[in-house]
């Protein structure tokens, strides 16, 4: 499929190997064989397993890139090699999730350690209902857009309002 359509359109293409969202997990054996696609130029990896990424840094090499796509691991597999990090948590704190991602690639384990520690509340709120419920409730909460979802989405439930309100409480959101 991935080699069809890199043949069929002229464009740049990053594979996305979220299997929560998607229910199919992409081998990196499968990866592996795409990276000889000259449009195919990166993966984002979501699985949230460090050791398998770092499996794919290393079969990769420099022939694809990889970006992390799971925001409570990204820094750790930054420091193992990866681009960046396609983020969730950056729709609502951008600011600290370019830090993360800097000190990371700088190789800074320790001040990214204690950065992302702080962001966990940020990056489990952001995940209690699908993707992006929470963050266009925390961007209304925080005044960037006005409430309201359009369908097939629904609004965050109430049950959890209280969990996001609080996370963005803590890192000075709102």
């Amino acid at each position: 499929h991935h080699k069809k359509i890199a043949e069929t359109v002229d464009i740049d293409q990053i594979l996305y190997n979220v299997p929560g969202r998607t229910a199919v997990d992409m081998a990196n054996a499968t990866a592996s064989r795409l990276a000889d696609i000259p449009n195919i130029i990166g993966i984002k990896d979501a699985t949230g397993d460090i050791g398998r990424g770092v499996e794919l840094l290393a079969l990769l090499g420099e022939r694809m890139a990889v970006y992390s796509g799971d925001d409570p691991t990204a820094y750790q597999l930054i420091l193992a090699g990866a681009k960046g990090n396609i983020s969730v948590t950056a729709n609502v704190d951008p600011q600290n999730m370019s830090r993360l991602c800097k000190l990371a690639a700088e190789g800074n384990t320790a001040e990214a350690k204690a950065l992302n520690d702080m962001l966990m509340p940020i990056h489990d709120a952001m995940f209690v209902e699908s993707n992006p419920i929470p963050v266009k409730y925390a961007l209304s909460r925080m005044g960037l857009i006005s409430s309201g979802i359009r369908l097939p989405l629904t609004s965050l439930a109430a049950e959890f309002h209280g969990q996001v309100d609080s996370a963005l409480i803590a890192a000075e959101l709102i």
